[in-house]
C-alpha cells in the first residue's frame, strides 16, 4: 500500500522554521513516493512564555522574545508565502502540493485569522491548541506541568481542544491531539497513560467527530494507539497524516507505522491518494 500524503509540513515561511526549506521538502517527499504535501505554515497570534533556561531553551524563539520572556509571534507573509507554492508547483508537477495553515487557537483569534484567509486560497487548514491559560499569561504544557498536576494539565488541554472545536469553524482538521504529551514528565510522573484521562479524551473525539471534522495521526509522536481507537468508537469518519516536520529530512517521518495502526483500527486511504483516510 502506499504512504498517504504528509498533510502537516513546515517551512521556511513559519515563524519558527529558521531552517525550513519548502523545495528540499518536495524533494523529500517525492523521493518516499508520497502523493501529497501540504504546507501547513503556522498562523499564532497567542503571546506565552517561552523557555530562559533548562531543556526547552531555542535561541531562535527567545531572539523573539522580550526581556521578560514573552515571545509574540510575528506577522505571516502569505503573498511571499504562496507565491513560494506557486513555485514548487511548477518545479515538481509530480506532486500534489497543498497550501496550507496551522491555526493557533483560532477560537482565540477569529478576527486575525480571517484576514489572512481572505489574502488566498489555503487548501488545508489545520486548528491546534499549543497554549493553556496560566499565571495571568499563557503557557505550553510543558511549562505548566512543574506547578500542576500533570494530568490536571492535559485535562484541561483536551477541555479546550473541545472548546476549540465547537466555537471556531474555521478549520477542516484537529492536529496533534496528543500536544501535552510531547513533553510529558515521565521522570517525575511515570509513562502517559491516557485511560486516566480517558473521558476527556473520548469528548474532544466526540465532538470532533459530530463537527465532521478530520482527526490528525501526527507523527511527531507515535499516536497512542488507544486514542485512534476510541476515535473510530466515537464514531469519527477521516484522518490524515502529518509528519510536522520543520526539517525536510523529516517529511514522511514514521509514515509505515502509522499507515498499518491505521489500518489495524479500521481506517483506509480511499480511492483518492491525495485525499483523506475514512472508514474502511
Amino acid at each position: 500500500m502506499p504512504l498517504p500524503p504528509d498533510s502537516h509540513v513546515h517551512s521556511e515561511w513559519s515563524w519558527d522554521t529558521p531552517v525550513g526549506d519548502m523545495e528540499g521538502s518536495c524533494a523529500r517527499a517525492v523521493e518516499l513516493g508520497l502523493p501529497a504535501i501540504a504546507f501547513t505554515e503556522h498562523l499564532d497570534h497567542t503571546a506565552w512564555r517561552v523557555a530562559t533556561e533548562g531543556p526547552y531553551v531555542s535561541d531562535h524563539l527567545t531572539s523573539l522574545a522580550d526581556a521578560s520572556g514573552i515571545l509574540t509571534p510575528p506577522a505571516f507573509d502569505a503573498a511571499g508565502y504562496l507565491a513560494a507554492v506557486h513555485r514548487c508547483r511548477e518545479r515538481f508537477p509530480q506532486l500534489r502540493i497543498l497550501s496550507g495553515l496551522e491555526l493557533g487557537e483560532p477560537h482565540r483569534h477569529a478576527d486575525q485569522i480571517a484576514r489572512v484567509l481572505a489574502t488566498g486560497r489555503f487548501d488545508r487548514l489545520l486548528g491546534s491548541l499549543h497554549t493553556l491559560p496560566d499565571q495571568d499569561g499563557f503557557a505550553e504544557p510543558w511549562a505548566i506541568y512543574p506547578h500542576r498536576d500533570p494530568y490536571e494539565v492535559v485535562r484541561a488541554y483536551l477541555a479546550d481542544v473541545a472548546t476549540m472545536v465547537t466555537t471556531s469553524d474555521t478549520f477542516d482538521v484537529l492536529a496533534h491531539i496528543d500536544y501535552p504529551v510531547r513533553s510529558w514528565p515521565t521522570d517525575d510522573v511515570g509513562p502517559f497513560d491516557p485511560t486516566v484521562v480517558e473521558d476527556e479524551f473520548r469528548e474532544a473525539l466526540r465532538v470532533t467527530a459530530l463537527s465532521g471534522r478530520a482527526l490528525e495521526v501526527n507523527t511527531r509522536l507515535p499516536l497512542h494507539a488507544t486514542v485512534l481507537g476510541w476515535w473510530h468508537q466515537e464514531g469519527g469518519d477521516a484522518i490524515t497524516f502529518g509528519s510536522d516536520a520543520h526539517l525536510p529530512a523529516l517529511v514522511g517521518h514514521g509514515f509505515g507505522e502509522a499507515a498499518q495502526l491505521a489500518q489495524a483500527h479500521g481506517f483506509r486511504p480511499g480511492r483518492n491518494l491525495h485525499g483523506l483516510w475514512g472508514r474502511g
